[in-house]
């Protein structure tokens, strides 16, 4: 995993007055970083249309220029011309090697915006509209320097924004890289260092991405164990029960030594589950809420599941019922909630009473996560989206690995599945939290069907198949 920061001016700073290094250095080294990219990628005498704007980040893209001049196609359009002076200075040493500017965009087969990057805090006016729509229609492949034009300093996504196929970010990862609205637009990230290691040059911080190396699958190295071993999950089934069905598969596919489905009435369950009218007495892990509806009374779940000691995931319709949300004051419980946007709505009004759009948790979804951290710090908050967040006490993980295939009724249950798993085998709800994500996520892109075809059961077959990293 690697840090992340909501801003680097802090980090800039420390470079000028700890290790001696000038904007001018840190900015050689962006642009080299641009530039072993695009030859990494794409053979000498490609052409290269550079659109720089008129501050620093136009500043890194004609330094770029001047890297790729003569080996590579180069044009270098200035449509608003240059302010700052580290670019006016870059385009003096660009214009020093016979450097010519494009009087207007044209499509090449490298793309790079470098018109505003980080900080943007105002609207677009029409003139840059007009650009990125331009910019948008070309073929090219398009790399986006340190933020695509478009997309705010809080990572709110403008009208319209410059389409990236990759963004290539300066120094540090971003939190503004990674809120949903923007995923499309960011593309691929990769950062690029400026003149020493990420190490030297990152401060602390409590926000990580999680990487496909994070993985940690539940494997088993010890030869003498016996069911028990494993642990033993308990999932409540309710009106829905394939949702039930759907969890205790994935929760015994990822490792549990026994899974049983808590129900009401008889069901018609798979071979490899149990099932039982109330909670096994060696059960060390419950999930409830998938498909809950109104199925089990209230003293019954208050003796179950509320009263209990153990280790517990509340999905679905767990998450708009007060009582059951009560166990979020128990703090020597592993709690872990995982709810879309819309159960965060629901469940902070139980909560606290305040209420929310779900527009409103989208656009702040790192603001969402940590207040409600700040309330129930203990307690393990997995926020469903494009970039899945999950935090516990003061540390945010960001999961950036999903994608549009787990578009579908049953995801949600096979990652509650996973989690109870993880519970039931003895990990922290952190780290169930972390892992089971990171599995799902996994899983889903090593599907190979059609992006719209998988079904939560092709998805409990792919996590049978996970290899370790």
């Amino acid at each position: 995993m690697q840090k992340v920061f909501k801003s680097c001016d802090r980090l800039d700073k420390r470079c000028y007055t700890t290790y001696a290094l000038t904007e001018d250095i840190l900015m050689e080294h962006a642009a080299i970083g641009m530039e072993q990219y695009i030859r990494r990628h794409f053979p000498e005498g490609s052409s290269v249309l550079i659109v720089a704007g008129l501050g620093n980040n136009g500043a890194d893209g004609i330094a770029l220029a001047r890297l790729l001049h003569h080996d590579y196609g180069v044009k270098l359009h200035l449509p608003f011309g240059v302010k700052s002076p580290m670019a006016k200075l870059q385009l003096v040493r660009a214009e020093a090697l016979g450097m010519e500017k494009a009087e207007e965009p044209m499509d090449a087969d490298v793309i790079v915006d470098a018109i505003f990057g980080a900080g943007l805090n105002r609207l677009l006016d029409d003139e840059t509209i007009l650009l990125m729509h331009k910019l948008n229609s070309f073929e090219g492949f398009k790399i986006a320097c340190d933020i695509p034009t478009g997309v705010g300093e809080d990572g709110s996504l403008m009208p319209l924004a410059f389409n990236a196929d990759i963004t290539l970010t300066m120094g540090a990862y971003k939190e503004a890289l990674y809120l949903d609205e923007g995923k499309d637009v960011v593309g691929k990230i990769e950062r690029i260092n400026l003149g020493m290691s990420s190490e030297m040059y990152e401060a602390e911080s409590h926000t990580f991405v999680l990487e496909a190396e994070d993985m940690k699958l539940p494997v088993r190295e010890k030869e003498v164990t016996h069911k028990g071993t494993f642990g033993h999950a308990a999932i409540f089934t309710g009106e829905k029960e394939g949702a039930g069905i759907i969890a205790g598969t994935a929760a015994t596919r990822f490792g549990a030594g026994l899974t049983t489905l808590v129900i009401h009435e008889k069901i018609m369950a798979p071979p490899c589950l149990m099932h039982a009218s109330t909670v096994p007495e060696t059960a060390s892990a419950l999930a409830i809420g998938m498909g809950l509806g109104g199925h089990f009374e209230e003293e019954f779940l208050k003796k179950y599941v509320i009263n209990s000691h153990l280790p517990i995931v509340l999905d679905a319709d767990a998450l708009s019922s007060l009582p059951l949300l009560s166990i979020v004051e128990q703090r020597d419980r592993e709690i872990v909630l995982t709810p879309h946007p819309k159960e965060f709505v629901s469940l902070w009004k139980i909560l606290t009473g305040e209420i929310l759009k779900v527009s409103e948790v989208q656009s702040k979804r790192f603001e969402m996560v940590r207040m409600f951290n700040h309330r129930y710090p203990h307690v393990t908050l997995l926020l469903k989206g494009a970039n899945t967040l999950i935090m516990q006490e003061e540390n945010l993980y960001i999961n950036p690995l999903g994608c549009a295939k787990l578009s579908k009724g049953g995801s949600g249950d096979v990652l509650s599945g996973l989690i109870v798993s993880l519970l039931a085998q003895g990990y922290p709800a952190i780290d169930a939290a972390i892992q089971g994500s990171l599995a799902l996520v996994t899983a889903a892109q090593n599907y190979r069907g059609s992006s719209y075809a998988m079904l939560a059961t092709d998805l409990i077959d792919e996590v049978a198949r996970l290899e370790l990293c």
